[in-house]
């Protein structure tokens, strides 16, 4: 794939009502686009993902793969806040000259979906074909159904929600907790609350995995005589470090606490029916983050939708883990007539 970035005069006006000046959108593109810019499966990335499907669906994208670019134009863009060029907490504010640090406003899914907006107008494109999307990644594919349901055709959506749960924002807070705790966090440097960050990552691990993962993969003592446990978890933190900032950690983190489809005196039920578009819901056994009964409530509601539980030990990690079994619901799904 590709690499791109989009650099724009736009200003993005939050949900807030906070504006962002001189936007600049990251993004992954293979495949060409057809005459009339309709061929286009647009895949939306999990919370520290990159805008590259092959670093995290292996082997996914190209010639005769599920995201087949002999048909399709395949594109990823990075989210709003994240690090990886898209704008973010350690852009330059055109106002002060100087990274935004601390003071870059909160966001929420409709705002990271109206970034995506605008590449979609910088490329004209008319259709997506297939819009697809895990975890917050399906977060993101759910709000575009919603904001703009005649422009999908097909909508996948894998381990995810139609809101923040309790049990999933007090993770959040959780891991906000280990960052906040870090004394270099109210610094305004680029490694501000590092070994907080470490910490909180550790913490996500285990809502990403579950009992069976962990006694399944790390019985047993390492080749230093440490719990196989203790060594995973500060690989996973150390991991993490080499890619990526507490401060985009937290702005995605509460991000993520934003979501809910409804509003003010909306009902969620309601606002699923508007949804058009053929979907594909797909659930993990042994997902604790995202139980079973959350993707069924979108099945339930959303009139055009097919429902499966897929089976895997590796808990919400499943959705990056399992493709052998979640590409062929994708295949069915793209070769499916309207």
């Amino acid at each position: 794939m590709e690499r791109k970035i989009l650099a724009t005069n736009e200003t993005l006006v939050l949900e807030n009502g906070i504006k962002l000046h001189n936007l600049n959108i990251t993004y992954h593109s293979a495949g060409k686009l057809n005459n009339n810019k309709s061929n286009v499966i647009w895949i939306c990335h999990a919370l520290t993902a990159n805008s590259d499907i092959n670093n995290w669906w292996e082997n996914s994208v190209g010639k005769g793969k599920v995201f087949d670019t002999n048909k399709y134009f395949v594109i990823c863009a990075n989210i709003l806040g994240s690090t990886y060029g898209t704008t973010g907490p350690l852009s330059i504010d055109p106002e002060t000259n100087e990274p935004y640090y601390h003071n870059f406003p909160e966001i929420t899914i409709n705002d990271i979906v109206k970034a995506h907006q605008i590449l979609k107008t910088h490329l004209q494109i008319n259709k997506i074909e297939l819009l697809i999307g895990g975890s917050i990644g399906g977060f993101q594919a759910l709000q575009w159904s919603i904001t703009e349901p005649l422009l999908i055709n097909k909508l996948c959506l894998i381990a995810t929600s139609y809101q923040a749960t309790p049990w999933s924002i007090a993770f959040n807070e959780t891991q906000r907790m280990t960052i906040r705790a870090d004394q270099t966090w109210t610094e305004n440097r680029q490694d501000a609350g590092r070994l907080g960050l470490k910490a909180a990552r550790a913490i996500a691990l285990l809502s990403y995995r579950n009992y069976n993962a962990y006694n399944t993969t790390q019985q047993g003592y390492n080749e230093n005589n440490i719990h196989k446990a203790i060594s995973y978890q500060n690989y996973q933190g150390n991991k993490l470090l080499l890619r990526f900032n507490a401060f985009s950690y937290c702005c995605l983190l509460n991000t993520f606490d934003s979501h809910n489809i409804a509003k003010k005196q909306q009902k969620a039920e309601d606002i699923l029916k508007t949804i058009i578009a053929k979907t594909a819901i797909i659930g993990i056994n042994s997902d604790m983050l995202f139980p079973n009964t959350e993707q069924q409530f979108l099945a339930n509601n959303i009139k055009n939708s097919s429902f499966e539980i897929i089976s895997s030990d590796f808990g919400h990690d499943g959705f990056l883990i399992e493709t052998d079994k979640i590409f062929p619901i994708v295949n069915k799904l793209l070769e499916h007539e309207q």
